[in-house]
This record gives structure tokens, sequence and C-alpha cells, in this order.
């Protein structure tokens, strides 16, 4: 699995990147899911070198970084969130070679570049656990990992009760008769970060990419790493309810946190202003809150907002819980709707409220897209950094209707925990309006595109009036052009109709309708940017439902 590392000599950020203090306080970061968007080589899947190709297309839609989910050397269990070496490239994305160029070309186009990190599990491929299986119970090595004797009178049983979150137990029998837990998939068994060696080797990991130039890392399962001393059994706690009122004993223990100091002394010897976002699935935004203590990480994604509805009263409770939780650390909120685990939110609101976050079923694709662009809007004029998932700028829908036999979501085929149907989100996007793949390769793509996509494309939408893309490309200009926008801890709220949210931000006003019927609204000064059509009269404005627009109070 391992590769030449080429040399990484240090790096010189192009002016408009080095120059931006803070930049991550009020960035928009666009999530690149390589296997899905760009194929440089025809073999119908995307790599690094598709993406550094669309490099220009990403700087002109305006955002700030780039986050790749990963692309290191893996059997590809669960779509590369299993490593087997976390310093080398999958052959299938490419290599170091590739990942250096793009990390060069992309500083010089002014973007930096984030990579995923994934601490909580390996590969069982990893040379740590196959060596761990070789050797047998007393080795050193499955010290690294947590192996356990079974329950029962011949060992027969789980150690405990856990279970994984793509369902089943979170334990498997190796020959020897000892177990091994994997919170995710069997071919994903959880390292012990009370062993010393599992620290010192991702402390050696950070150093070298961070040599390689990378400007930070989204930490995969932040709230894991530390399991609850003697990994005692659930007993009454709800096993899917990962987001209840209690604190699991898997999950968000509090002793991932000395972990994230010890990182982030790592993190600030380097220049650059380089970062950590955290993935961490937490009982409340105030546990969130927890990551980003000054000297911990700089960000975590903001999933209460990302699951709440589009429902003007709960949308303001989750806004000032976050705004209220971050204020104390000193932290950015951010804001997220889409991501490569959910279903996109084009979709979500498509459908009735209460579904949750994964989703079977189209819905209204009309409803759902005009919902979609005015949540667009209105993330996009909260305080904080926001986070854009590859293809949301086209307006692209979930896939839901693609044939089981092309699934490849390891939770589909274990049939509980997740519903497994991530693959929908996961389809490549369309670049052009012809071709086998809508320009993703010319060898057609890993997951099938459904044919309407043509007028969904890049290709398609590029100048024309209206688009979804061009939305996207304007709010991204006028969220530089105007400093009330992005960076800050507070909205100012203003009086509106029942179903409407209001506020301002300095010389920013923004009101976003979620009700399904036109309000009245006064006229707050220039519109700046709307995303549907509005009519103004005698100081007032008329906005349509599920409408979202930006006025400006200065010229």
């Amino acid at each position: 699995m391992s590769q030449q590392h080429p040399a990484a000599p240090a790096r010189h950020f192009a002016v408009t990147v080095a120059d931006r203090r803070d930049w991550w306080r009020d960035a928009v970061i666009y999530q690149v899911y390589p296997r899905s968007f760009a194929d440089s080589n025809g073999d119908g899947m995307g790599d690094l070198e598709g993406v550094r190709s669309r490099l220009p297309y990403l700087r002109d839609l305006g955002v700030d970084a780039v986050w790749l989910s990963p692309f290191y050397a893996s059997p590809q269990a669960d779509a590369g969130y299993d490593v087997a070496d976390y310093r080398a490239v999958d052959p299938m994305f490419g290599s170091l070679l590739d990942a250096d160029a793009l990390i060069r070309d992309a500083h010089a186009h002014g973007l930096r570049i984030i990579v995923d990190l994934v601490p909580n599990h390996s590969s069982d491929q990893h040379e740590w656990f196959k060596r761990a299986l070789a050797e047998g119970p007393g080795s050193p090595l499955r010290e690294r990992y947590h192996f356990r004797p079974g329950k029962g009178k011949d060992g027969e049983l789980p150690p405990n009760d856990w279970e994984s979150i793509f369902g089943g137990p979170a334990w498997t029998r190796v020959a020897d008769g000892e177990w091994y837990l994997h919170l995710f998939a069997p071919e994903q068994p959880d390292f012990n970060w009370n062993h010393p060696a599992v620290g010192d080797e991702f402390r050696s990991i950070l150093r070298f990419w961070l040599d390689m130039g990378v400007d930070g890392f989204r930490i995969d399962v932040a709230h894991g790493l530390v399991k609850a001393d003697g990994l005692p059994d659930l007993g009454a706690h709800d096993q899917l309810k990962l987001l209840g009122n209690d604190v699991m004993p898997f999950f968000d223990q509090d002793g991932v946190h000395e972990i994230y100091r010890q990182w982030r002394k790592i993190l600030d010897e380097y220049a650059g202003e380089r970062i950590f976002v955290a993935e961490a699935w937490t009982p409340t935004v105030e546990r969130t809150a927890n990551y980003v203590r000054p000297d911990e990480l700089h960000q975590a994604f903001n999933f209460q907002y990302l699951s709440t509805e589009w429902d003007a009263e709960e949308l303001r409770t989750v806004i000032d819980r976050t705004l209220e939780a971050m204020r104390p650390v000193g932290a950015p909120a951010t804001w997220v709707l889409s991501n490569h685990d959910v279903t996109r939110h084009a979709t979500r609101f498509a459908n009735p409220p209460g579904l949750g976050t994964q989703i079977r079923t189209a819905g209204d694709r009309e409803l759902g897209l005009r919902r979609a662009r005015a949540a667009t809007l209105l993330m996009l004029a909260l305080p904080g950094s926001a986070y854009i998932y590859q293809g949301e700028e086209l307006g692209l829908p979930d896939v839901v209707d693609l044939p089981d036999e092309v699934r490849q979501d390891p939770a589909y085929f274990r049939g509980a925990g997740q519903d497994g149907f991530r693959d929908g989100c996961r389809v490549p996007i369309p670049w052009t309006r012809e071709g086998s793949s809508y320009g993703f390769g010319s060898g057609g793509s890993w997951l099938p595109q459904p044919a309407d996509w043509a007028g969904l494309s890049v290709a398609a939408q590029t100048g024309a009036p209206g688009s979804t893309l061009e939305l996207y490309r304007a709010a991204l200009r006028a969220r530089r052009a105007h400093p009330d926008l992005g960076a800050g801890e507070a909205v100012e709220w203003l009086r509106a109709p029942e179903g409407v949210l209001a506020f301002r931000r300095g010389d920013f006003v923004c009101v976003a309708n979620t009700t399904g019927e036109s309000v009245t609204t006064p006229s707050y000064g220039r519109v700046l940017l709307t995303s549907g059509e509005v009519t103004e009269a005698d100081g007032e404005t008329k906005v349509p439902a599920d409408t979202t627009v930006w006025w400006t109070t200065t010229d």
C-alpha cells in the first residue's frame, strides 16, 4: 500500500491566501467528495487530477477553501473511511505527487486545502491490525485496538452490548476467540486511544500532511476517539438516539479534549493559520462548544442546524442557541445544509417534516429546490463559517431511485443502524449537457446519473439568469464585498410576520419567508439578492412563499 513520499518543501501561499488573517472565521468551505467530482482518466471514478482540473471553477464560484473527503490508501469498504495507510494516496485517486500538485495549484488559485483525517478507526488491512491478528492474544499490537475476550461459557457472546452505527453488534470475533471493537463496519476496527503509540502515530501523520502544505484537517468522528473506562454496557440507553440528552459511553467522552489540545500545539507551530474542524455529533450545541475552546479545535460542524426543518421558529431557536454557545469560547459558528452522509437538502425540504436526514422519496422537487435556494441565502447571511457540499450549488436533488445492484453504501447491506441510502447524495455531479457522464469523465460514472441532470449541469446553468449556480456565485460575491456578512457573533432580530425570520447585521438585512404563502415586509433598502422574484411598491416588499431576500441599507 505504501508509496514513495515526495519531499515536502515549505509552502509560500499566494498573497490572496497568506495575507487574510482569521480567514476561517467567515470562510465558505466547499466539500469535494473526490470519487464523485471529476474523473481525469476515464475509469468512472473521480480522482485528484480531476479535482485539480476543476480548481478554476471553485475559484470562480467564490469559495475560500476546499475540503477533500478521504483519498488515502484503502480497501474502500466504507468509501475510503477505512484507511490502510495514512501517508499514501490510493491508486484509484492518483499518487502523492498528484496530491502535492493539487495543493500547489490550489494555493496558486487563492484556495486552501483541508483534508479528512480518520483517527477513530483504521482499515482491517492496516499493518498494525494485520500484525495484531497474526500475532494472536497477548500481542502488543492488539493493545492499540480494543481486543477483548467474550462473555458466556465459551466466550461466544460479545464483550458488551454496544451496536455498530452501521447495524449489528459493534464486535467481531476472530479465529482465536477474541473479539475486537468497531463502531462502524467490521472492516473498521477502532483504535485504543489510551495506548501512547496511537497518539504518537497521529501526531506524526499530522506533521506529514502539514509539511505537504495542507491548510487544515476535518476530523472524522471527532467525538468517538475515547471510550468510557471499562467499556460498560449501554443498558437502558436507546442505541439509535445518538443526539439524545445522554452522553454515550462510546461518544463525546471528556478525554477527547486532551488529544485535541496536543494537536493544537502542533498546528500552531506552522505558519499560515492552519485549522481543525470537528465532525462531532453531540447531544447539544453546548457540548459541541467544548471542542472549540481556545486551546482546542477551530470549528465544529453544526449538525443541530443541519437537522433543523424549514421552519422559522425552529431555525431561530437553533441559531440563537448556536451563537450563544460559541460566544463564551470565542469560536465562530458554522452552518451546513448537506454533506456526503445525509440526503441533500433540496430533497429533504421537498418532503414532509419529521423524516430525518436520510430520505427515500423524491417529494415535490420544485418545492424542494425553492426552499433549498432560500435556505442557502439564509445560511450565508448568518455570522460565522459556511460549508457547501459539491453539487448543491447546482440544486442537485438526491438520487432516490438507484437500483439495488448499484448501491455501495455498506450500511445498506446491513439492514439496521443507518438507513444505508447515502449513495443518493454521492452520485457524480454533471459538468456538461452531453456525454456518457455529463462531463464527469470519459468512461461513465461509478454511480448512474439521472437523465434529466443535463439541465442541471454547470454548462447549462452558467450565465443563465435565475439559475441556482448563478445564485450561489452572486451570493458569494456579495458575501465578500459586504463587510457585515460573514464573521461575527450575533444578529439583531427584527419584527416579522409569523413564519418569517428577519434580522439585521450592520448595513445588511436578511428576511426568510418559510411559509407557504406570500408575506409583506418593509423594504429595508436596496435589494441585494433574492432567491425568488419579489415585488416592491410604496416602501413595502412582497416576499413569495419559501423565499429569502437580502437588502443593503447603503449603496
